[in-house]
């Protein structure tokens, strides 16, 4: 077994499409849109991997068949902002076999070494926006734009000097299980409304969607500055996950809040396409395409993505206002709806989870290692 870097259009073939060879036999593994996967890897089509250094590594065994993969990267943004030397790892994948996974891992270790790093973090993949390997959760299938591993490659790290750097969680609402806001909160929003009138809350506006893209990156870049590993957006970061959002984006499940007109909260939901994505492959052509559309409608499955409040405005509240507000509009179709990503640390918002009735059930570790 050998490990090289990714130098042609056939071994990018077989980097992308590994996925298809190892983990399509697993249950709960979806595909990606092949269509989008295929063009995400460089820093022409990728505006986070523009402005990074980065490796595609291919582990091949003896007949020089694709058996691992990895995306090794310095993100200049984030050294820059936190003043670190910290290099990162993504889109990992490898047979299960202890030698070639640390082949895999030692070879990433190297070359971000050789790029001048004292440690490396991982997995956060700058393609899919996939952070942390599956810790607890493998018998659910993953909401779109969020992991799934198989529970062998947390030995490849854990036996090669690697420990848990943060814990990432998810949480859940279940309407057919049961899920209702508790009664406290029935007449939250008309209340609140009559103590701020200033307040007003509204949908995502797709004929002037650049104009909202603008408005939740310059909020998520002061709102979310001292979250551990936020990195400030760029404007174009943020055009591009709305862009790819578009087409499935139901404008009930995204709320703007302004103060007199003026943004200062919102929270960002979208129908789990995943379901349809596993049902027609990943592949939108030649009528996969439809079945995407259409379907994403009918969905009960739903992702909060994001909830995020302007400083001044912390502390009042607004982030229930829009919870409560997102549910009141979808439960007509009984949702199941996913809050991911919350870090294991930030009490406030797991504190507020848990009061508006949501459970935890999945739970992503992400690993760090000094080089």
């Amino acid at each position: 077994m050998h490990v090289i870097e990714v130098s042609n259009k056939k071994q990018m073939q077989m980097f992308v499409e590994l996925p298809k060879k190892l983990m399509s036999g697993y249950e709960h593994y979806v595909p990606p849109i092949w269509m989008d996967e295929r063009n995400a890897y460089t820093g022409k089509n990728n505006p986070i991997l523009k402005n990074s250094k980065f490796t595609l590594l291919l582990l091949l065994d003896e007949l020089d068949k694709a058996i691992g993969r990895c995306i090794a990267y310095v993100d200049n943004n984030h050294n820059q902002y936190y003043g670190e030397k910290t290099g990162f790892f993504g889109a990992f994948m490898c047979v299960d076999n202890d030698k070639a996974g640390a082949l895999l891992v030692t070879a990433a270790e190297k070359w971000v070494k050789e790029n001048g790093m004292d440690r490396i973090r991982g997995p956060i993949n700058p393609v899919a926006e996939e952070w942390g390997f599956v810790f607890q959760g493998y018998r659910r299938d993953p909401v779109y734009m969020s992991p799934w591993n198989p529970s062998y490659v947390h030995k490849f790290f854990t036996e090669t000097g690697y420990s848990k750097v943060k814990d990432l969680l998810v949480y859940e609402a279940d309407m057919l299980d049961g899920y209702e806001i508790p009664d406290r909160y029935t007449d939250f929003i008309a209340r609140y409304m009559a103590r701020c009138p200033g307040i007003q809350i509204r949908r995502l506006n797709l004929k002037k969607i650049k104009e909202d893209a603008k408005a939740i990156w310059e909020i998520s870049n002061i709102a979310l500055a001292d979250n551990w590993g936020y990195v400030p957006l760029e404007l174009p970061v943020m055009e591009d996950m709305l862009k790819k959002l578009r087409m499935i984006v139901d404008p009930d499940a995204v709320w703007i809040v302004e103060d007199k007109g003026v943004p200062v909260g919102f929270c960002l939901g979208f129908p789990d396409i995943n379901i349809i994505l596993k049902d027609i492959d990943g592949k939108l052509l030649p009528f996969g395409w439809v079945k995407l559309i259409t379907g994403a409608r009918k969905l009960r499955d739903y992702r909060l993505f994001g909830l995020a409040v302007h400083p001044d405005w912390q502390g009042k509240a607004l982030d229930a206002l829009m919870y409560i507000n997102l549910y009141q509009h979808l439960k007509a179709k009984n949702i199941r709806m996913e809050a991911n990503y919350i870090l294991e640390d930030n009490n406030h918002i797991k504190n507020a989870l848990v009061k508006l009735g949501m459970k935890k059930i999945k739970t992503y570790r992400i690993y760090e290692k000094k080089l």
